[in-house]
């Protein structure tokens, strides 16, 4: 699942989770209200799960971008120095 999918889908069971506990607390069923606060939990956790696929996905992205930008800077270096000892000869 991706992580935009997760991030929707934990906060709609969070919605929904809520929605349960409240109409348990109104009708006074305890077991509904268990359910909504469990099914609420739940979609937290999907939700930040979600959230945390999004970070690692961003910072990969600039990781790779910073190990490209290194391999142009050492490509260039070791250019330059082979032109500098072919200069010497």
């Amino acid at each position: 699942m991706t992580a935009y999918k997760d991030q929707v889908q934990g906060r709609m069971k969070e919605v929904q989770g809520k929605i349960k506990e409240v109409a348990g607390k109104l009708v006074g069923n305890k077991e509904l209200q268990a359910k909504g606060k469990a099914q609420k939990t739940r979609g937290k956790a999907q939700a930040k799960f979600g959230d945390v696929k999004q970070k690692l996905k961003a910072t990969k992205k600039r990781a790779t971008k910073k190990v490209a930008v290194a391999k142009r800077k050492a490509t260039k270096k070791v250019a330059a120095a082979k032109k500098k000892a072919a200069k010497k000869k």
